[in-house]
């Protein structure tokens, strides 16, 4: 096998390890979203338990692009490949993590809560999860197309949070006494809205992926 087939046969494994990553990362906010409307405990500290393989195959991900800088040493374009799966790999490990803080919140409200959960909350987490559906398609096509539809969606995810924290600070001045728990809620939508934004950060590296320059996707 000649170096360069080598080269483009590890670059394209790689890839298929960050869409693998992606789609990981979407089934934990799917199970974390679920857990808190089901007040499933054990659901949310399985997920908690299991953080610990997010950043596992982030490390992955960067020990391999690294590996393959240093003995590879690629021209510009493949250069910039190595460089955004590294950063993208790093946003997905992220992503993770916002959605074990849902977990977190979920074990925090405990099983017997009376709170009723804002379905808008079920719906930001529809919407994220739409986003790494494009921007997974984005960037295994390097379509900045595809890419730049990230940005719309993150509105929609943006609005929608607003109007939750506006009806959540309105129950807390109806309930007082259940401050603590409404907190809880605030900062799930809040876990939410930032798992989004690094989807659009994704967005923004597909592009650089493809361009060679850099693009807000926020603008």
């Amino acid at each position: 096998m000649t170096t360069r087939r080598f080269f483009t046969e590890e670059l394209n494994e790689l890839q298929v390890k960050i869409a693998e990553l992606a789609e990981d990362t979407k089934n934990v906010l799917k199970k974390s979203v679920d857990a808190l409307f089901e007040k499933d405990i054990d659901s949310a500290q399985s997920i908690i338990d299991n953080d610990h393989f997010f950043n596992q195959k982030e490390q992955m991900i960067n020990e391999t692009a690294m590996i393959l800088i240093a003995k590879q040493q690629p021209v510009a374009t493949d250069l910039r490949r190595l460089i955004i799966a590294i950063k993208i790999s790093a946003d997905l490990e992220r992503m993770a993590d916002h959605a074990k803080n849902i977990a977190k919140s979920t074990k925090r409200l405990g099983a017997h809560h009376n709170i009723t959960i804002n379905p808008e909350i079920r719906e930001m987490a529809n919407l994220a999860m739409g986003m790494v559906d494009i921007a997974r398609k984005a960037y295994e096509t390097e379509d900045i197309s595809l890419a730049k539809e990230l940005a719309s969606n993150d509105d929609k995810i943006d609005e929608k949070y607003g109007e939750v924290t506006r009806e959540l600070l309105e129950e807390t001045a109806n309930n007082p006494q259940q401050i603590q728990h409404i907190m809880q809620m605030a900062f799930t939508s809040r876990y939410i809205e930032r798992y989004a934004d690094h989807i659009t950060n994704i967005g923004e590296s597909i592009f650089y992926l493809v361009k060679g320059v850099s693009y807000d996707l926020n603008d």
